[in-house]
């Protein structure tokens, strides 16, 4: 026995490669062994019932003790979610044929008709219409648009749009959601419609260029008719008003509501009161929505409606419908590799991604990073994914402060933003994602103290180092492009290199809130500002308005200092 240990041993030095594999082997067997015994048949709870009792007896759904990676899960689960065990046996042919079936997925179609008949049982709060084209100049439906390329769901487009008021609901290219109130196009063949919803694998969500359009049967008359349109306020009547708000009804019943759903109707974002008559149009040079008038001016009773008013004939009163301006939709790579590289350089929380969605409209183009955020590029910013350097974006985010990253930039756009609203949002983005919060443990717990300490310090260099280093460098300050979009966007474009139309640029403005606007209805009910954390502050603000004012820029905003 010794001498053959021996032989053993001196085979193995001879050849190690043979005893690592023999290793491995007998591990991969070990954890096959380990995970049969773990997940075959239904999992059972310490101290369940065994035996023919426990057979007898009815069965509770299993909640689990351990979570799965999501691979893994998916890999244990059946297609209806529930995990592999005891089950009805067919006979071989059958068991093929539905394993054939399940590696398919089915035909388009097949899919197409599980989930009619799926959201069909969700309390019927949407029919299926038909696969439509689609054309991505000319929308099929006109409203409200949203991108997710991660977490699409048939339920979810669907809930937006009757959240908002929408009849139509439409799915294209698995990720993409488009509301409005009239389809206009063709049909499409049923097969053309075949690419699965991101979020849910068993459903189709339109196709290239196809949209899966849903009527929303549950989309509330009161949402469509009372909640759609956004007060714009009272304007001058422009000089050629039929150029200017090119369709018109005379409505001798006026009241907001019908000259709404006239202009909704007529798929135009603006509806205009003027008495008796309402007309219907765009945001343009002639009517640019610049210069409010005293609301005293348009109060007039409306004939239909006692406690509204309807403008009058040289004062009209703006609605914004729920009807999307699509001048402005349109976005594309550089046709051509930039000869610069501009920063959209910003202190976190600064308001870097609303910027980079006001920049992508008015221009056309995608923006890039110097980063890479799954969650945005999931959301549309489609450039996120190009390396920053690829010369294919009009410009690139950018958090960085060093002298290095900084130089290699050609020039920049720098978003400042007052520093206690910045150090918020960043720490709901930190704990609570781009539009989510931090809970109410993290503000009252050891994070949050930690968190000023480190990050106040940066919000001030930050800005000195882009001062200083930087080559070119454009100041904006977040407060001033929310006060006045249209003038602070037009220097930022500037800088790009682009010329964008007026026209663009006030569709901008009724676009501006994009999907990255964090809801101001959850707000602390207290601040979270020490006066020592406030006293540190003040110093940093005051240090950064020095350096901008010694570069003969204009400082901080009034609204920094009184806290």
């Amino acid at each position: 026995m010794a001498k053959l240990l021996v032989k053993l041993q001196r085979s193995f030095r001879r050849r190690p490669v043979r005893f690592l594999t023999l290793l491995a082997v007998y591990l991969a067997a070990g954890s096959l062994v380990f995970l049969r015994s773990g997940f075959s048949g239904e999992p059972r709870l310490p101290g369940s019932p065994r035996g023919a009792a426990a057979a007898a007896a009815p069965r509770l759904p299993y909640l689990g003790v351990m979570r799965l990676g999501r691979g893994f899960k998916a890999a244990l689960t059946g297609p209806g979610g529930r995990r592999h065990g005891a089950r009805p046996q067919g006979s071989s042919k059958e068991a093929a044929e539905r394993a054939k079936s399940r590696e398919s997925g089915g035909s388009p179609r097949n899919r197409a008709l599980r989930g009619r008949s799926g959201r069909e049982k969700e309390e019927d709060r949407a029919r299926y219409i038909g696969c439509y084209v689609d054309n991505t100049r000319r929308r099929t439906l006109r409203g409200m648009s949203f991108f997710d390329y991660k977490k699409m769901t048939v339920f979810r487009c669907q809930d937006n749009c009757a959240e908002r008021g929408y009849l139509y609901a439409g799915l294209e290219f698995g990720a993409e959601c488009y509301c409005g109130h009239k389809i206009q196009a063709s049909n499409a063949s049923e097969s053309e419609c075949n690419m699965e919803c991101k979020g849910e694998r068993s459903n189709t969500c339109g196709g290239i260029n196809r949209l899966s359009i849903y009527r929303l049967e549950l989309a509330q008359e009161s949402a469509r008719r009372y909640g759609s349109a956004i007060f714009r306020g009272c304007f001058r009547r422009p000089d050629n008003v039929s150029v200017a708000l090119p369709t018109s009804q005379l409505m001798l019943n006026m009241s907001v509501d019908k000259c709404v759903d006239f202009c909704t109707e007529k798929e135009y974002p603006l509806s205009a009161l003027a008495g008796t008559w309402c007309h219907c149009g765009f945001p343009t040079t002639l009517f640019p929505l610049h210069e409010r008038e005293d609301e005293q001016l348009c109060a007039h009773k409306c004939p239909a409606e006692e406690f509204e008013s309807c403008g009058t004939a040289e004062f009209l009163l703006v609605y914004q419908t729920q009807v999307q301006d699509n001048r402005c939709m349109d976005r594309r790579f550089l046709p051509t590799r930039a000869k610069q590289l501009v920063a959209l350089a910003s202190f976190p929380g600064a308001g870097n991604t609303w910027a980079r969605h006001l920049i992508e409209l008015a221009t056309g183009f995608y923006t890039g990073s110097y980063y890479f955020d799954g969650s945005l590029y999931n959301k549309g910013f489609k450039g996120e994914r190009d390396h920053w350097r690829s010369g294919r974006t009009i410009c690139i985010k950018t958090h960085e402060s060093g002298q290095k990253e900084i130089e290699s930039f050609d020039s920049a756009i720098l978003l400042i933003r007052n520093p206690y609203k910045a150090l918020m949002a960043e720490f709901n983005r930190k704990y609570g994602g781009h539009i989510g919060f931090a809970a109410h443990a993290h503000w009252k717990g050891k994070e949050w103290p930690e968190f000023v300490a480190n990050y106040a310090p940066w919000w001030a260099t930050h800005t000195l180092d882009w001062l200083r280093y930087g080559k070119k460098v454009l100041v904006v300050h977040f407060e001033d492009l929310k006060r006045d979009l249209f003038a602070q966007l037009q220097r930022m474009v500037g800088l790009l290199g682009i010329s964008a139309c007026e026209d663009r640029l006030l569709c901008v403005e009724g676009q501006k809130d994009g999907n990255f606007k964090r809801s101001g209805l959850r707000k602390l009910e207290y601040d979270p500002y020490t006066p020592e954390m406030r006293k540190m502050i003040s110093g940093y603000i005051r240090t950064v308005d020095t350096a901008l004012k010694l570069r003969n820029l204009s400082g901080v905003p009034d609204d920094y200092y009184p806290r």
